[in-house]
């Protein structure tokens, strides 16, 4: 499963964006609801859940009402499977409570653990735009999980499911890194830096909000259910090239040489001051130095994750690429994008109203497809098992021509 920056942005063209907003000012992007269906449902967020030895109280938040839940509230002491090191683990039955309190749920670093959610950040990635890390965002109506801040990423917020309300400020912080001296200001800074309101945007599902790193904003689900995953891309900064100079000047004498001793004279200030300009000239000679312009081109032209990729069995010539094998597991998964549509009857027979159309349906299907089209997702071993008398493969065929479902 692939996807390109044309992909993510259309109906934008990706000239477009790089020359009106890119690291310049937000964007939302209307979509429809198949557009992001791929990228996560709710049958794959409790897929991933249930993989419980993969999260701690790191990796799984929750938050409620704009504060953090002490992980010792949903997390019970547990030792890792590789390393006799402690950690808390989260426990369902306890992360259940919260949430049917009103708690958010937070998902770190999911960006390479489905192909769906792994395809967004190939698109970013793919197009240069840095390393890609996400987040999932599972909030309910009228409970804010976070105060007005900022990021020290651009984020691209892709809406899978419900509606979630923005709150775009007018402060911008100037370019903040992941460092203590921007990620330890107190809210109080925020709410004064943060200015006035810019929009206030409605993402719904299909949508997708960027916003370059440093912008203020905050967010409210307005539908009974909200999730969104936030990739924020990390682009190389100006310092990352001091790295890079760091590995040059260990070839260079003058910076091995010991700086002149300080006694309190003006000839040793004097001193130390000329040594420190030879040290920035000669910093900015290797700057332009060839094989270091070589070294940093390399770095930022390969500055992302390397996800993905295997296949056993072809590697061994012992059978074809196996992608999409999990889904041929399960009979075919398939996302519900129907926007309301439901059977009607008219006369002795059944109909569905479809953006191609009217299609026809036996009385079988029309049972079968209202009990589908009522739910989020639905695969066709859950189909058949639930109405025995339709053709699941016909049915779900059908529908997916007409546009209400999609495969996940």
């Amino acid at each position: 499963m692939t996807m390109t920056l044309a992909q993510l942005l259309a109906p934008m063209s990706v000239e477009q964006f790089f020359a009106e907003y890119h690291d310049k000012q937000p964007l939302h992007l209307r979509g429809d609801p198949a557009k992001f269906a791929s990228v996560l449902s709710w049958r794959q967020i409790n897929r991933l859940l249930d993989m419980t030895h993969i999260w701690t109280s790191q990796s799984l938040k929750l938050v409620l009402d704009s504060g953090s839940i002490p992980a010792e509230a949903y997390c019970t002491p547990a030792t890792a499977r590789d390393t006799p090191q402690q950690l808390l683990q989260p426990v369902a039955a306890k992360v259940r409570d919260w949430v049917a309190k009103g708690a958010s749920v937070v998902m770190n670093d999911v960006d390479s653990l489905t192909p769906g959610l792994a395809s967004v950040s190939e698109a970013i990635e793919g197009a240069g735009l840095g390393k890609a890390q996400a987040n999932v965002y599972i909030s309910w109506q009228s409970h804010k999980a976070f105060h007005a801040h900022y990021d020290t990423h651009d984020v691209w917020a892709v809406q899978v499911e419900g509606e979630k309300a923005w709150n775009i400020w007018e402060g911008r912080a100037e370019w903040p890194i992941a460092h203590p001296l921007f990620r330890g200001q107190p809210q109080e800074h925020h709410e004064k830096a943060k200015g006035k309101l810019r929009a206030k945007v409605t993402i719904k599902t299909g949508d997708l909000l960027y916003l370059p790193r440093g912008w203020y904003h905050d967010a409210l689900a307005e539908a009974p259910t909200s999730v969104h995953v936030a990739y924020g891309a990390h682009a190389p900064v100006g310092m990352d090239i001091l790295n890079i100079l760091m590995e040059r000047i260990l070839y260079e004498p003058l910076f091995r040489q010991p700086l002149p001793r300080q006694d309190g004279s003006a000839p040793a200030k004097f001193a130390l001051t000329q040594r420190a300009g030879q040290l920035g000239a000669r910093l900015a000679e290797l700057a332009k130095d060839p094989k270091v312009m070589e070294v940093l081109e390399g770095f930022v032209a390969n500055y992302r994750f390397h996800r993905g990729g295997n296949d056993l069995l072809a590697w061994r010539g012992l059978a074809a690429a196996s992608s999409g094998a999990g889904a041929a597991e399960e009979g075919g998964a398939f996302r519900v994008v129907a926007g309301g549509a439901k059977p009607v009857r008219r006369g002795a027979e059944w109909v569905l109203k479809t953006g191609a159309g009217v299609m026809p349906l036996t009385p079988p299907e029309a049972e079968a497809a209202q009990w589908l089209l009522g739910r989020p997702d639905v695969t066709e071993a859950e189909l058949r098992g639930a109405h025995p008398g339709a053709d699941a493969p016909a049915l779900l065929s059908r529908l997916r021509e007409a546009g209400l479902l999609v495969p996940t």
